[in-house]
């Protein structure tokens, strides 16, 4: 239930939800940070077609709220400190290695991308002037990927953004939890060091 304040007046929801950010952002920045990262699962519920049917049967349009959502998200940056860095990590889950939703991002790519100052990959047609990070390195198993079809995989976003605007990382963080996924500490370095090792190839002038 909405609390009272925030009855009816959606717009005094989204302004205090962008203050708060802002205020966190700030406080951050006045301490040394300059390097940020919203965590946001609210867009990979939104890429789920089940979910999205969910949310369609109790008569929410998860289009617009996926507007209001970029709207937030843009007043926040309007506010971003030049020498700032911030960056969108769009969660799907990360518990004992599961996920809880899952699809491509088709669905949010136009409304999110195209809009938001910050599967296939042919939803990165919408990407303007953002850097997009590919999670193309699983976090939640130990079996390393092959170097070289981690490698075709960048040169296929390629298509849609240049070389110079993308880089690599695992899908996720190692876990969301204190219980962690199924991998060893050892395991973890070595996805982290696959990471490193494949990106001196890509991109050797920058690194």
């Amino acid at each position: 239930q909405p609390i009272d304040i925030y009855r009816d007046n959606e717009e005094r929801l989204f302004d205090d939800i962008a203050q708060a950010w802002t205020d966190a952002m700030l406080a951050l920045y006045e301490r040394g940070c300059r390097y940020l990262q919203f965590d946001d699962t609210s867009w990979g519920e939104f890429c789920s077609a089940e979910k999205r049917k969910v949310y369609a049967d109790r008569g929410i349009d998860v289009d617009r709220i996926g507007r209001l959502y970029v709207a937030c998200i843009n007043k926040i940056l309007d506010k971003k400190p030049a020498d700032l860095t911030v960056t969108m990590h769009i969660c799907r889950g990360n518990f004992r290695s599961t996920w809880f939703s899952s699809g491509g991002y088709e669905p949010v790519a136009d409304i999110l991308f195209s809009h938001c100052r910050a599967g296939s990959f042919e939803p990165l047609r919408f990407i303007k002037d953002q850097t997009v990070v590919l999670g193309l390195i699983t976090s939640k198993f130990p079996v390393l990927e092959d170097k070289e079809a981690v490698k075709a995989r960048i040169k296929e976003a390629t298509k849609y953004v240049p070389l110079n605007q993308l880089a690599l990382s695992p899908q996720c963080g190692f876990s969301s939890t204190e219980e962690g996924n199924i991998l060893t500490e050892e395991a973890q370095w070595a996805k982290v060091r696959l990471v490193v090792e494949i990106a001196k190839e890509v991109w050797p002038d920058t690194l």
